[in-house]
């Protein structure tokens, strides 16, 4: 019977919160820590039958260990991102067939697009939560030359990110080969030229990345929180 698990991310250094807060991701956000409410997400959607939560050090595996979903286990993070979700790949139960990888520091994640994404992967065994591009981007090509890239095809990532277990697990057995680094999922996917799905996301899903990003994060929750 297909297994799924999610691998809660929240283990980054957070040093362009600039001192800010001393763990973004313990953060107080509407009353709560910023992991909780990307935990509560899951809980309340049901698609995980297991958590693998990626903590930086001990001071911080035991608090959020309060708030960690069940059943999991907690696992130390590696140098870099990449190194963190191969060291949670590592720690999954054999049975687990699909695998959400999400980036605690997004708090506002919304259930219902975690069961919307659980039915994708499932048929296409690689989606990610994305959102279009509006803004013009250009590509500087030094000497002050620019290049506009065709904003129609263009999609900014986000997280989660949901693959079949041994689709990722070979993915990243390819990164560690080529010695490459990737900053996110699917761009270790992209390696085996396994085609990834997109989710368009509707809501704001913004990454706690900078002082500014506490408040903005306040605000959106506000006024329309996650599951309201």
């Amino acid at each position: 019977m297909p297994r799924t698990a999610a691998i809660l991310l929240a283990a980054g250094s957070g040093r362009r919160m600039q001192g800010a807060v001393a763990d973004k991701v313990l953060a107080p956000l509407a009353g709560r820590p910023v992991f909780a409410h990307a935990a509560a997400a899951f809980i309340t959607s049901g698609i995980a039958d297991f958590y693998v939560v990626v903590y930086r050090d001990q001071r911080q595996m035991m608090n959020l260990s309060a708030y960690a979903p069940t059943p999991s286990v907690l696992v130390r993070g590696g140098r870099e991102r990449q190194d963190s979700v191969m060291h949670a790949l590592a720690a999954l139960p054999g049975d687990i067939t699909h695998v959400f990888i999400h980036d605690c520091a997004r708090p506002l994640i919304r259930p219902e697009q975690l069961v919307a994404l659980h039915k994708i992967v499932r048929r296409e065994h690689a989606v990610v939560l994305a959102r279009r591009v509006t803004d013009t981007i250009k590509e500087h090509r030094g000497e002050g030359r620019l290049r506009t890239l065709e904003r129609t095809r263009l999609w900014a990532m986000e997280t989660p990110q949901v693959f079949d277990r041994d689709l990722i697990t070979r993915a990243y057995a390819q990164v560690v080969a080529r010695k490459l680094r990737v900053t996110d999922d699917a761009a270790a996917v992209e390696l085996l030229r396994h085609p990834v799905a997109l989710l368009e996301n509707p809501h704001p899903n913004p990454k706690l990345t900078t002082p500014a990003d506490l408040a903005y994060l306040e605000f959106l929750h506000a006024g329309h929180p996650p599951g309201a």
